[in-house]
């Protein structure tokens, strides 16, 4: 990778660059990547990903990752073990490894503390009662009757609940602060809760969990982060972070800023509602390559340095704002443009046969591995009696304006010869199923010497050498902009030609040995790679048909 370095300033940049002036922190810049591993990273965790590691980098900082794993009944190790592969993959590697699960002891310590400094207490109202003591928006909270419990009997109830002496919900742990405050985070909120679960790393050590807001302000300050980069839903939590560290003997207090989470057009980006794609089977898998996952968009030929160039094109701002897919879209096609090698493939074959080429002959013609790169070089690709090509790069009766085969007419068949159709061959149903030709031999390298002007040139194979494959051509999910929105259910909005699956198509036969994920731009039809399973995939059409539909 050349570059992670985030090139143009923004308001993060800014507070930065005050504090290094004032040597806060020691003139030291330390951010991290915080996922739960409860699920598959998507592009806007990318976006995150971007801004942490990028920002430790342009100030020659660090940058941990942390696993926020305090919910044993949704996290696993294979989601770790995902997030993991895809921070590598975008190009990034992380100065130090933390998991929230490391720091449950101090956690539980802490919150011990603030018992004992009568800023915590155990509450035994259910989930339905804490709704309604918690007031709204416009009217205060009504303080639980467990609130003013001595110190002596909050410790005693929570012994109990370390030692496992309640049942899930039956009691809480709660922060004592203002159930009066304008900002309900401060209504005394829960910081630890029951749960008889096992946890992938800490097993039944232990069967109480804290809370992410208690949990996310103490890890970072115990990895002395400088910077707490997230996304503005947390902007109403921050008055709590700042209060957690306030009351504890922690030597630092890391910033917290927050910034706009990337909303993508024909996307959805909560987990829960990705992880319902995926147990249902309206998908394959989190890695389906019609997913907005990470893992999904690597599968499917997107190019790391592309998604990187679009995080940080978007920009870092405080507004929240849906980008158009076309964004994302184009900048992969930019990158491909100029990274994929070229290939040659018939998605919708039709037979060829040239009448006046020796029988059993078989010679190699140059083919450009990129048009515009002659470093590349070339490779050398089978010409012979029998080839393929596009049905639609044939019809009978064509408009003059139409520069492809049709009887009569001449075309160059690129890096090979020209060729005339003579005649073609139909089926009872009257379908074309083949197609005479006659070629020019001295018109090797789809040249001619004689100058004449030849408008057509289509791509081919040669049939006897051909790879017989299935191709899935992959579109967006959703069929609208903003999927799940005005109420409406986000399943019924899947867009039904999100994969089509295409039999039987050929492509020359250096592709046999394709390397998974490696991209080829398949010369007139668009940008492909070889998937896991064996099949290809199409990554990108060369240009945006949703645009034109728009």
């Amino acid at each position: 990778m050349e570059s992670t370095d985030i090139q143009t300033d923004h308001f993060i940049d800014h507070i930065i660059k005050d504090d290094l002036e004032q040597r806060k922190n020691q003139g030291k810049v330390i951010t991290r990547f915080p996922p739960e591993p409860n699920g598959y990273l998507h592009i806007g965790h990318a976006k995150s990903i971007v801004l942490n590691f990028g920002t430790a980098a342009k100030y020659q900082g660090t940058c941990n990752l942390r696993f926020d794993d305090t919910n044993p009944e949704k996290e696993n190790t294979e989601f770790e073990l995902s997030i993991k592969e895809d921070v590598e993959w975008l190009g990034y590697k992380w100065d130090s490894l933390h998991y929230s699960s490391d720091y449950f002891q101090q956690l539980h310590d802490f919150a011990v503390t603030l018992i004992k400094d009568g800023k915590a207490y155990v509450d035994s109202l259910t989930a339905d009662a804490m709704r309604e003591y918690r007031g709204t928006l416009t009217q205060p909270g009504k303080e639980s009757p467990d609130r003013s419990h001595s110190i002596e009997h909050n410790l005693a109830l929570f012994k109990q609940m370390k030692n496992g002496d309640f049942k899930d919900g039956e009691r809480v742990l709660r922060a004592k602060i203002d159930m009066a405050s304008s900002n309900i985070n401060l209504r005394d909120p829960v910081i630890y809760r029951v749960k008889h679960s096992q946890h992938h790393r800490t097993g039944s050590d232990w069967c109480i969990y804290p809370m992410y807001d208690y949990t996310h302000c103490i890890s970072d300050a115990l990895e002395n982060i400088t910077h707490s980069l997230c996304t503005l839903e947390f902007e109403d939590h921050r008055p709590l972070y700042d209060w957690v560290l306030d009351q504890l003997p922690i030597p630092t207090h890391p910033q917290q800023i927050e910034f706009a989470r990337l909303n993508l057009e024909y996307t959805i980006m909560s987990k829960r509602k990705l992880a319902q794609l995926v147990q249902e089977g309206h998908v394959s898998g989190w890695d389906d390559a019609r997913m907005p996952t990470i893992s999904g968009m690597r599968r499917r030929g997107y190019p790391a340095a592309a998604i990187r160039e679009f995080c940080e094109r978007i920009g870092v701002t405080k507004k929240d704002a849906t980008i158009e897919m076309g964004v994302l879209e184009n900048l992969i096609r930019e990158d491909l443009n100029t990274n994929a090698y070229r290939a040659m493939a018939i998605l919708d074959p039709l037979k060829v046969t040239i009448a006046n080429y020796p029988e059993g002959k078989t010679e190699m013609v140059d083919a450009k591995n990129h048009p515009q790169n002659p470093d590349w070089g070339t490779r050398e690709i089978p010409f012979s009696k029998i080839l393929y090509i596009e049905k639609s790069d044939f019809m009978e009766d064509a408009p003059k304006k139409f520069f492809r085969l049709s009887q009569g007419r001449e075309v160059r068949f690129k890096y090979g010869y020209y060729l005339t159709c003579t005649d073609i061959v139909k089926n009872d149903e009257g379908e074309i199923i083949e197609v005479i030709c006659t070629y020019d031999p001295e018109t090797r390298g789809g040249r001619s010497e004689d100058g004449r002007k030849i408008k057509g040139t289509i791509h081919w194979v040669s049939a006897e050498h051909a790879i017989d494959t299935d191709i899935d051509c992959y579109d967006r999910l959703f069929n609208v902009e903003n999927p799940g929105t005005d109420g409406e259910d986000f399943l019924q909005q899947i867009n039904p030609k999100s994969l089509i699956t295409l039999k039987h198509c050929k492509l020359e036969p250096m592709l046999k040995d394709a390397p998974i994920n490696q991209v080829y731009q398949f010369e007139r039809m668009g940008y492909f790679c070889k998937d896991k399973d064996g099949n290809f995939n199409r990554t990108m059409t060369l240009r945006d048909s949703w645009a034109k539909q728009k």
